[in-house]
């Protein structure tokens, strides 16, 4: 299938630009298997002056289309787990979730790791959606802004080792925001001075 190929996207991005780019960010956050990172680092080092307005676009359609995976989760989502699972046993995740929700989203966000899970999740477990919204910005635009920085200030000389090793630099990334969060709490709670 065409359509499920990197190389299709790509030359997407190179046709259309910024609209193939939000469309991408739109659906992945949703169901599809092919993140915006690829269409996003194309057309950065295509066009480097415009890495910042392709990393704006990719942030704020990808958590646009956050909402809608939660709306999927919430109305698709839900019955099927109480139906399965119990009003109570989902109840019960939903509290241990919401204990964390911000910073799982904030992760799902920033790492590899299939962000349409954690939207789609946020809605079965009827998370807040406000909460889903303000931290895929922030986690997602804090991927999205970095990938484009490193496009715009290094230019071809990094696209490659960029390119290759994306999930290992999200990764370490996501490690570092969760340090922050966890001393963040600390902090918050008097632990810390």
């Amino acid at each position: 299938m065409e359509f499920l190929s990197i190389a299709f996207w790509k030359s997407l991005a190179l046709k259309y630009g910024v609209y193939a780019l939000a469309l991408n960010a739109f659906i992945e956050a949703i169901f599809f298997p092919i993140p915006p990172d690829v269409l996003l680092l194309t057309l950065s080092i295509t066009n480097p002056k415009g890495a910042f307005l392709y990393a704006a676009v990719a942030t704020l359609f990808s958590a646009l289309g956050g909402v809608v995976g939660y709306y999927v989760g919430y109305f698709g989502g839900k019955p099927l787990a109480e139906r399965f699972f119990g009003k109570e046993k989902v109840a019960k995740v939903h509290r241990l979730y919401e204990s964390y929700e911000s910073l799982i989203i904030l992760l799902a966000g920033f790492t590899p790791l299939p962000y349409k899970l954690f939207t789609v999740t946020s809605g079965v477990l009827f998370a807040s959606l406000k909460k889903l919204f303000i931290f895929s910005l922030i986690g997602r635009g804090s991927r999205f802004f970095a990938e484009a920085a490193i496009i715009y200030f290094f230019g071809k000389e990094v696209q490659e080792f960029v390119i290759r090793n994306i999930n290992i630099l999200s990764l370490v990334g996501g490690a570092l925001l969760l340090l922050a969060f966890l001393i963040y709490r600390r902090y918050r709670k008097g632990v810390l001075p």
